[in-house]
């Protein structure tokens, strides 16, 4: 009876916020340039701007795509600051940058030709990128298709190099539809004109037979068969079942792989639709984690996959007509080891290595010598890796006995002195915080801070229950979550009498928990720093990109059917309760999480006259992808958790 009570004044005090606090629109053009002035970042002391850079200057390559040659090694790098592709000619030489300028640009693939590449380009994090030509023999980038405002995707090149297919949703931005263009000419043809959120999910036969996907939630979608001589679309798995399935082609033509949860945990399973509706499984059905993702080769030879196991990601492969187990390099104390590109001839796999105290590491893998070869070094200057914390795997209990699974880093010395902590909540809602490398959680950890990272209920990772189970008005049942992590901390990590000061921190859906912390469960946490979060979940569906809102609604709730849940659930119903300090940061390009989100709950603060702060980044979207910024992010977000944390 008192959370109704409660939840009824702040229903009554969010219908006053609303009047006060609209807006519509998403993106720089929706905020004056006088706010984006008034809430630019300002200078972060030189010490830790010092700090930052070395500690961000810890940087490993993308896994990469070897040529068709097989001498040369093109890859993305943030080595710069900002996003760009590469290339090395040869294992450990020296790599040279093909790309440059203020844009991030990430490779998409190589010609089977290898005279030229295919590149993406971003503009400011507003996603909509463009998709251009790179000629290897003049380093010339040409424009194949871009628009203001349109999300182009590339999908794949043919064997002849002469054609590429690609989604955008230039005509509606809820929609998307499906062309190929012709490289010569620059002529697109429609190939499938889509009502919502179509993709291609894979292709055989240089695209004759396509198969296509319609995203129907966060985490649900259909799959369909095309074939462009006919133009029939045949379903194959998931049309009117609202589930979770990852398709593609499988080596056997009429047959499906379909990674999906039939269960618990989400299996790789064997799928023919002509014969029967029955799933076959190919991957254990002992084994009590997610597989979490596959690849088959072009050649469908070969079917790589990942196992999640706690946080912890390993590596495995199978042969693709027979499915027997095949045999993979074994990487001593890895946290991670997963597989990249696979060559065209079926020869070389990248594989990528992660440990607690080293970034990724990538290695060609020769599947007929056994032959394993590291190419590109990774960049730590400055910096001592082994002085890197290891994640520990921990629990907390909450209200209803549920033990949570966290990550904990802790300074030297923390485990038997009283320090400060800070709890990071990651996003999607459907993430996972995991083991690993993390120049992040090392730079709280250098400045004496424990850093915690739980996996709340609805993370994903382990199981179909419980991602499940902050679905919609279910949120309400597991929010508590939130507030019980700091609950626990201050009661397990005391020590000598003295009770540890908490933060909470987040981007995204991390962002939103950060927000809810600081207001619906004010006192649990001692500072909050909410990044891109969404403060009104009933404003954020109605402003969020159209093409994400379909794909949210299910998640959160429908801001009509399920408003009064949404506002129950929504930090700005709970601004009168705030009473500990709050910085809020946000990019002004974001199309996910839109400006006003920030803005309407630091206007609502401000004129209660509680303490906040906001930074708004102009240059900026869903989150820093610039150095420079992500250096300012970070440091203003230390600084202030070492003031009200100490």
């Amino acid at each position: 009876m008192k959370w109704m009570s409660i939840a009824g004044m702040a229903i009554t005090a969010l219908l006053s916020v609303n009047v006060m606090a609209q807006y519509k629109g998403l993106g720089t053009e929706s905020v004056s340039a006088e706010t984006l002035k008034k809430y630019a970042p300002p200078a972060l002391n030189p010490v830790m701007t010092n700090k930052l850079k070395k500690m961000f200057d810890v940087t490993a390559p993308g896994m990469g795509m070897l040529s068709p040659d097989k001498k040369t090694l093109f890859f993305t790098w943030r080595v710069t600051g900002i996003s760009h592709v590469w290339k090395i000619d040869g294992p450990q030489k020296f790599p040279v940058q093909l790309t440059s300028g203020s844009d991030a640009v990430t490779l998409a693939d190589i010609a089977p030709n290898g005279k030229f590449l295919i590149i993406s380009k971003d503009t400011n994090g507003e996603e909509n990128p463009g998709i251009y030509k790179l000629e290897l023999a003049t380093g010339q980038i040409t424009e194949l298709y871009r628009k203001a405002k349109v999300q182009s995707r590339y999908d794949f090149i043919t064997e002849d190099s002469k054609t590429i297919y690609f989604t955008a949703n230039d005509t509606k931005p809820d929609s998307y539809n499906i062309y190929k263009m012709d490289l010569a000419s620059g002529e697109k043809t429609l190939i499938y004109e889509g009502s919502g959120y179509w993709g291609i999910a894979d292709q055989r036969d240089n695209g004759k037979d396509l198969l296509f996907y319609k995203a129907t939630g966060s985490k649900t979608s259909e799959f369909y068969a095309y074939d462009q001589a006919t133009k029939k679309l045949d379903p194959v798995i998931g049309v009117e079942e609202k589930g979770e399935f990852d398709v593609a082609f499988a080596a056997k033509k009429g047959e499906y792989l379909v990674l999906t949860p039939k269960e618990e945990f989400k299996r790789l399973y064997l799928f023919n639709p002509a014969k029967s509706k029955d799933l076959k499984p190919l991957t254990d059905g002992k084994l009590k984690y997610d597989v979490s993702g596959y690849t088959i080769n072009e050649k469908r030879t070969r079917i790589t996959y990942n196992v999640n196991r706690e946080g912890y990601t390993e590596l495995y492969a199978m042969d693709a007509k027979t499915f027997k187990p095949l045999t993979l390099p074994k990487f001593k104390g890895a946290d991670h080891v997963f597989a990249g590109k696979t060559t065209r001839d079926d020869s070389i796999t990248m594989l990528g290595v992660i440990s607690a105290q080293t970034p990724r590491v990538s290695y060609t893998y020769n599947w007929n010598t056994k032959q394993m070869v590291q190419w590109v070094l990774p960049s730590a200057p400055e910096v001592d890796l082994k002085s890197f914390a290891i994640a520990e795997l921990m629990t907390y209990e909450t209200r209803d006995g549920v033990k949570i699974p966290m990550f904990v880093r802790f300074p030297k010395g923390c485990k038997e002195k009283t320090c400060p902590v800070v709890v990071h909540f990651h996003g999607g809602p459907e993430g996972q915080s995991e083991a690993g490398f993390s120049p992040l959680a090392q730079a709280f950890v250098d400045e004496g801070f424990i850093f915690a990272e739980p996996n709340v209920r609805g993370s994903d990772g382990y199981g179909k229950t419980w991602i499940d189970m902050d679905n919609g008005p279910k949120r309400e049942n597991v929010i508590t979550d939130v507030e019980d992590a700091a609950a626990w901390m201050k009661k397990n990590w005391a020590r000598n009498g003295v009770t540890p000061k908490i933060g909470v921190m987040g981007w995204s859906y991390g962002g939103y928990s950060t927000l809810l912390a600081m207001t619906r469960f004010a006192g649990a946490y001692n500072a909050g720093v909410g990044m891109v979060g969404m403060s009104d979940l009933v404003s954020f569906l109605n402003n969020t990109a159209p093409y994400r809102r379909i794909l949210r609604i299910t998640e959160y709730g429908d801001p009509e059917k399920d408003k009064e849940a949404l506002i129950k659930l929504s930090p700005i119903t709970y601004v009168n309760q705030v009473r500990d300090p709050l910085m809020i940061i946000q990019g002004a390009n974001d199309p996910r999480v839109p400006v006003g989100e920030a803005i309407q709950i630091q206007e609502t603060l401000q004129k209660k006259k509680i303490e906040s702060q906001l930074i708004v980044f102009a240059d900026e979207g869903h989150g820093s992808s610039k150095k420079e910024n992500q250096v300012l992010e970070i440091g203003h977000t230390i600084e202030f958790f070492k003031k009200n944390l100490n």
